[in-house]
C-alpha cells in the first residue's frame, strides 16, 4: 500500500513540547516532531500521513505531519552531522551519532532490564528509583523516542536521566547505529543501570515470531556480549482476554527461545511495595491500569528490582 498523504491546514495546537507537538489539521488529531520537520504553528500549510488513522489502527488514531510547506522547507542540517537516520527514505536526515563522541565497549557488569513492551518501562524504572538510569529504545514499536509520554514523565520525576535511540529508532538525546553501540553510549554516561525497550505500540501479527517484542532477545544478547547483566521483564497477565497473552505471554516465551544468553528473570511472585513505588506514575497497558491487570505491572517492577539487587 502506498503512502496516504493529504494536504491541510493546522487549525489548533493542543500540546507543545520541544520534541513533540500535538495539534489538529483541519480539526483532525495529528502529531508533529519539530526536531525532524521543523516548527509548526496555527495556519501552516502541511502535508500529513493519514493511513494509520484511516485503517483504524488502535495505536494510530491520529495523523502524522509529513512536511510543513509553510516553515519546514530549507531547514539547516545539524552541524557536524553526516550519518543518516532512516536512510534512503523520504525522511532521511543527517544526525550526529553517539559513537562519534563517547561510547564504551564493555558494560562491565551494568544491569540491563530488557522489556518487550514499552508499558513495562515505567514500573521497571520505578523499582530503580534513586539509581542513575539510561533508557535505550529499539525497533519493534514506535520509532521516535520523543513520542513517549511515559519517558517524558519519568524524566520529569528524575527516574530517568538519559535516552538513546538505537536505529531504526530516532529522536532521542543520542542516536546510535545499533543496539550494541546504543548500550555502549548509555554506559558512557555513567549510568548505573539501563532499561531497554521498544517504543509505544508494538508491531504484531499474532504469530510466535512476527512481533516487535522479540527485540528484547536482541537486547539480552547484546547486553551479555558486552559484559552486562541482562534481566528480562516477563509479560504476565490475568487481565488480557487473549489466551496467548494470559499467564506468561507467548511473546516472552518466544523471547526466551531466541536468547543466546541466559537472562535473569523474576520468579513471578508479586514484589512487596510495588504499588506504593509506582503511585502517581502513568501505568497503562492496552487501556488497562494497575487495578485491572496488576500482575503485568508487578512483573515489570520485579525485573527492575532484580537489576537493582545486582548493584549492591
Amino acid at each position: 500500500m502506498p503512502l496516504s498523504l493529504r494536504r491541510g491546514t493546522v487549525t489548533a495546537i493542543v500540546e507543545r513540547h520541544a520534541e513533540l507537538v500535538r495539534l489538529e489539521v483541519d480539526n483532525t488529531p495529528c502529531i508533529a516532531y519539530p526536531r525532524v520537520t521543523g516548527a509548526v504553528e496555527v495556519g501552516d500549510d502541511v502535508i500529513v500521513n493519514v493511513q494509520a488513522r484511516e485503517l483504524g489502527l488502535g495505536s494510530g488514531g491520529f495523523d502524522v505531519l509529513h512536511v510543513n510547506l509553510t516553515r519546514g522547507l530549507d531547514l539547516d542540517v545539524e552541524p557536524g552531522a553526516h550519518v543518516m537516520t532512516l536512510p534512503y527514505t523520504s525522511l532521511q536526515q543527517a544526525v550526529r551519532h553517539g559513537e562519534e563522541d563517547a561510547v564504551v565497549e564493555s558494560l562491565d557488569g551494568t544491569p540491563v532490564v530488557c522489556c518487550s513492551l514499552h508499558s513495562q518501562v515505567v514500573p521497571a524504572c520505578a523499582a530503580l528509583s534513586g539509581v542513575e538510569v539510561a533508557y535505550v529504545q529499539v525497533g519493534g514499536g514506535a520509532l521516535p523516542v520523543s513520542l513517549s509520554d511515559a519517558v517524558r514523565e519519568l524524566r520529569a520525576r528524575r527516574l530517568l536521566a538519559f535516552t538513546v535511540a538505537a536505529a531504526p529508532c530516532v529522536d532521542a538525546d543520542v542516536q546510535a547505529v545499533n543496539v550494541y553501540s546504543a548500550l555502549g553510549c548509555a554506559a558512557a554516561t555513567g549510568a548505573d543501570a539501563i532499561v531497554c525497550a521498544i517504543g509505544p505500540g508494538i508491531v504484531g501479527t499474532g504469530t510466535s515470531l512476527g512481533h516487535g517484542g522479540l527485540a528484547a532477545a536482541q537486547a539480552v544478547n547484546a547486553a551479555a556480549a558486552l559484559g552486562g547483566r541482562p534481566v528480562l521483564a516477563p509479560r504476565i497477565s490475568r487481565g488480557d482476554a487473549r489466551p496467548r497473552h494470559r499467564g506468561l505471554s507467548h511473546h516472552t516465551q518466544a523471547v526466551l527461545r531466541a536468547c543466546l544468553a541466559e537472562p535473569l528473570v523474576p520468579d513471578g511472585r508479586d514484589p512487596p511495595g510495588w504499588r506504593d513505588a509506582c503511585a502517581g506514575l502513568p501505568l497503562s497497558h492496552m487501556g488497562r491500569g494497575p487495578d485491572d491487570d496488576p500482575q503485568f505491572f508487578a512483573a515489570a517492577f520485579a525485573a527492575g528490582q532484580v537489576a537493582r539487587s545486582l548493584l549492591s
